[in-house]
């Protein structure tokens, strides 16, 4: 990587110095360590010039009083640049290194498994360097290293904040910041609890966010003020690396620029390999701008591409599909409003395609209140029989399981998918059902685990034009709705309340897409026995 060039950082305070041979001393003491995993398991941790640049500027920039200048680090960079693993370093610096007597080093995130990411590497360092080793005490079960020497210790916190009072903090590692839901544990963490030391040190370490709203993003706000002068706060160090207003995010110049370590940590094909995903898929290109370039984005993503939908629609005869193999998804509407029950038929026969056939309904009382209040053209669907009503002002659910009945004869229904969720009285009713007709009841979750798979291959699946729909006008409707979720491992799912109107076809479609592809009960063919799952 060649020589590392230091140039002080313009936010030193006029009263402070650049201290070289601390500065040297903490880049010797990380560099000692070892990388824990993959390919670089095992070699010198070499500092990358970002890395370096922060570690001499957090270490190295002291007061007059000879103390850090700053007490509370952001670091803001996309996912696989290293972040994690500077954190762990720098978490063993101010364990075994930075000369404070009952050292009380932390980790905390959204959860212990993420707290522990930072532990586990540092952990592992230690066990790569025989004196560190021979200095501390390793508890795994606790989550622990102790450095008796100094009666110092690292531990890494869960998060529940009701037990986090009292610490003397002389260092936190606070991981994924973006993930706090609320701002109780960052408050907990850094307000007042490192009042009794001289230089304690919040090492803030993130990737971008959608949450506008969270404690993440006023502390990125307050990182670009303060990289931009127009707020001083002397004690805070920034460093962001992310996409600005104006980028364009398909430029490489722009990956390059906001991935400091691409072509080290990261292999620009394996950048470029996922942008050519998220060129196709608007859920994956949300994936791409926060994850790979670090860009805070709007967290609602508009899914289904709908020229790439209505190219699937044709004239169906439905009378060719009597007799055939079909699984279906059934969503449930509180009792006034829109209920979708969605069969699908697998491919058979040399046929390639998913077929698709929707129903909905409404109580038939609410119909004109609905169009009116709603914008939506209930009445003119009505009249043209696109989906059917229930007498009175409420869903009849016996009408609904009688009409499943009906269905059944004419379709070999195998499994119906449904949401568990206030559920119980439909779910016996159709299992008595079932027991007659053939078929099984399938309880869905509505959560990531199950949704996301599904989610993930129904959209693969109309992208290679492998979907076939009726041109159904409400479930078009219900498509061009569909806003989705993501979380933070890309799992993705349609989001009821987040979507502009009703999606309830949609989330039946999905379910009945589901069991139609693994099988469902009773079918001998699966696409996941032709292909295997896809992982997108």
């Amino acid at each position: 990587m060649g020589a590392f060039q230091y140039t002080p950082t313009p936010l030193m305070l006029p009263t402070s110095h650049y201290d070289t041979r601390r500065a040297d001393f903490a880049v010797n003491f990380i560099q000692m360590l070892r990388h824990t995993t993959g390919e670089w398991y095992g070699r010198p941790f070499c500092l990358m010039p970002w890395q370096e640049q922060i570690v001499r500027d957090l270490f190295g920039i002291v007061d007059a009083d000879g103390y850090r200048q700053f007490r509370t680090a952001y670091v803001e960079v996309g996912k696989k640049n290293g972040k994690s693993e500077l954190a762990a370093a720098v978490a063993l610096y101010l364990l075994f290194a930075d000369g404070e007597a009952g050292a009380e080093v932390y980790s905390c995130a959204a959860d212990i498994n993420q707290a522990s990411i930072v532990f586990n590497t540092a952990r592992a360092m230690v066990e790569q360097c025989p004196d560190l080793r021979a200095l501390s005490k390793l508890v795994p079960s606790t989550k622990r290293i102790i450095f008796p020497y100094t009666n110092s210790f690292y531990r890494v916190l869960s998060s529940e904040t009701k037990s986090k009072q009292g610490f003397n903090v002389s260092g936190l590692i606070f991981d994924e910041l973006f993930a706090q839901q609320t701002r109780e544990l960052f408050d907990t963490m850094t307000k007042y609890t490192g009042d009794a030391r001289r230089q304690p040190l919040y090492f803030l370490i993130t990737t971008a966010g959608r949450d506008k709203t969270s404690i993440c993003y006023e502390i990125h706000c307050k990182a670009k003020a303060v990289m931009d002068g127009t707020k001083i706060d002397p004690s805070f160090y920034p460093a962001v690396f992310g996409i600005e207003e104006g980028d364009d995010w398909k430029d490489e110049a722009v990956w390059r620029r906001v991935n400091p370590s691409i072509g080290v940590t990261i292999p620009f094909e394996t950048v470029r390999a996922a942008y050519e995903q998220a060129k196709q898929n608007p859920a994956e290109e949300m994936h791409f701008r926060q994850f790979r370039l670090n860009e805070w984005c709007n967290a609602d993503i508009r899914w289904m591409p709908m020229d790439k939908w209505d190219a699937l629609g044709e004239d169906i005869d439905w009378e060719e599909y009597e007799g055939r193999d079909c699984c279906c998804g059934l969503d449930l509407s509180s009792t006034g409003d829109l209920t979708a029950l969605v069969l699908v038929f697998p491919p058979g026969g040399g046929d390639m395609k998913y077929t698709v056939l929707p129903f909905f309904w409404l109580p038939e009382d609410v119909i004109d209140l609905r169009t009116r209040r709603d914008h939506v053209p209930y009445a003119v669907w009505k009249k043209q029989g696109v989906f059917n009503t229930t007498e009175g002002n409420v869903v009849d659910y016996d009408y609904i399981v009688a009409f499943i009945g009906k269905l059944a004869e004419k379709y070999r229904i195998r499994e119906i998918a449904y949401d568990r969720w206030g559920a119980e009285k439909v779910r016996r009713d159709l299992e008595e059902l079932g027991e007659e007709k053939g078929f099984t009841v399938f309880p869905f979750g509505q959560g990531f685990g199950s949704m996301s798979p599904a989610s993930k291959d129904f959209y693969q699946f109309v992208m290679e034009g492998r979907v076939r729909h009726g041109r159904h006008p409400v479930l078009d409707w219900n498509m061009a709705n569909v806003i989705i979720d993501q979380d933070a491992a890309g799992n993705i799912k349609p989001n009821k309340k987040k979507s502009t109107e009703k999606i309830d076809g949609v989330v039946a479609m999905i379910m009945g897409f589901a069991r139609a592809a693994v099988g469902g009960a009773g079918f001998t063919d699966s696409v996941y026995n032709e292909r295997g799952l896809l992982f997108i």
